[in-house]
């Protein structure tokens, strides 16, 4: 007897740079790996123009190419709207999209503010009763190592969380020479390192402890403020080739901040784009009454766990290789031992969220989530200009 066929996904990405070429991947790689109860189809690649839109589909395995999101949002053979632009147009297309009755998938951080993060989560509200779904882009959830530490603290195995300590250190900046970008342009990006690296390490402090923050106070610093203009455009986080003009930085290139959690448990956060030497260095430890978790991207597929239970004449660190089949999505991969990639968190990503959207849950993280997160980048900015001052996250303060 002939196997039933599969419900189909008609999907539509909306971008095709860096972000788009991981998507991409993934949406070819998820139902090639995993059984999903939807099968996904990658119909049209949406960019802004039409030869390198097209020259993009060929490379990345998109049907077809258009150079208008709404028009494709008319179209009854797509149902979800991948959306991985600069920020400045998240809002825009995430609203009409679910307002039009497609899932919507959206890159971190999930807006350049507070007020656009608000009207996408309150979209994703109305369109939840019509089994409508939305999902925020952290992709560093899906790491294996991570999902794994998240199950040992909900196990107790650290006991109760007592401080959080978490960087993200990236040096592509750090050259004075590099010329200006989106990402350095605040009408586009929102802010500088604070959201392209930092919102990754308030999600994942968000997710592993299980508490949201309750307040922060943040230093945000421009370190080189003028850069040369690209006078050729480049690819992926390349700024181009630098020309003889210069333009103004207008984002943050470093931000340092401490934060409590709802606990009252303290944070340390830092995020910089100038730290020579750390490609992706994005790092986090957690430690408890009765242990510590520590991970290091550099070192993706390995979570070190601290028993402080343990006699102090042979306690240490134990170093996990989370490469086993009984580890967080790993049983559909590689033998033991052979290690995940940067890419595999992409495709864990549409992994779940087609799942979610089969059974008809809530994916995580969802835009109430980001939207947490775009709260305590605000109140980071806040305090910033306001001398470093204590600033309570939206959600907390008392009206």
């Amino acid at each position: 007897m002939a196997e039933r066929a599969k419900p189909r996904l008609g999907v539509a990405m909306i971008g095709h740079a860096f972000m788009g070429r991981t998507h991409s991947h993934a949406w070819r790689s998820a139902p090639r790996f995993f059984d999903l109860p939807l099968e996904p189809e990658m119909k049209v690649l949406v960019g802004r123009d039409q030869p390198r839109a097209e020259a993009a589909a060929s490379t990345l395995g998109w049907a077809e190419v258009s150079t208008d999101w709404r028009a494709v949002l008319e179209r009854e053979d797509v149902h979800l709207i991948d959306i991985c632009t600069p920020g400045d147009t998240h809002a825009e297309i995430a609203e009409a999209a679910l307002d039009a009755g497609k899932h919507v998938l959206v890159e971190k951080p999930m807006a350049n503010s507070v007020a656009e993060a608000e009207r996408m989560h309150a979209a994703a509200q109305r369109a939840r009763p019509q089994g409508v779904h939305a999902m925020v882009g952290f992709t560093y959830r899906r790491v294996p190592a991570l999902q794994l530490a998240r199950e040992l603290i909900l196990e107790g195995r650290i006991g109760e969380v007592r401080q959080v300590r978490a960087q993200y250190l990236q040096d592509w900046l750090a050259d004075d020479a590099v010329p200006l970008s989106w990402r350095l342009d605040k009408e586009r990006a929102g802010s500088g390192a604070l959201g392209d690296i930092g919102a990754h390490i308030v999600d994942l402090t968000y997710f592993l402890t299980g508490q949201r923050f309750a307040g922060v106070s943040g230093l945000l610093d421009t370190i080189v403020a003028e850069r040369p203009v690209a006078e050729q455009a480049g690819a992926g986080l390349s700024n181009g080739v630098a020309g003889a003009e210069r333009g103004p930085v207008t984002v943050d290139d470093a931000a340092l901040v401490t934060g409590r959690l709802e606990s009252g448990a303290p944070v340390i956060l830092e995020a910089s784009r100038f730290a020579w030497g750390r490609k992706n260095a994005m790092r986090i430890e957690i430690s408890g009454s009765r242990g510590a978790l520590c991970f290091d991207f550099e070192e993706m597929n390995v979570l070190h766990h601290y028993d402080a239970t343990t006699s102090a004449r042979t306690a240490g660190f134990t170093r996990i290789l989370a490469t086993e089949p009984d580890h967080p999505f790993v049983d559909a991969w590689w033998p033991p031992g052979h290690g995940l990639g940067y890419e595999h968190g992409f495709t864990h990503q549409i992994v779940d969220l087609v799942r979610a959207i089969a059974a008809d849950e809530d994916p995580r993280p969802s835009f109430e989530d980001g939207l947490h997160v775009q709260r305590v980048l605000d109140a980071i900015t806040r305090s910033s200009g306001a001398a470093n001052q204590w600033t309570v996250v939206h959600e907390f303060e008392r009206s």
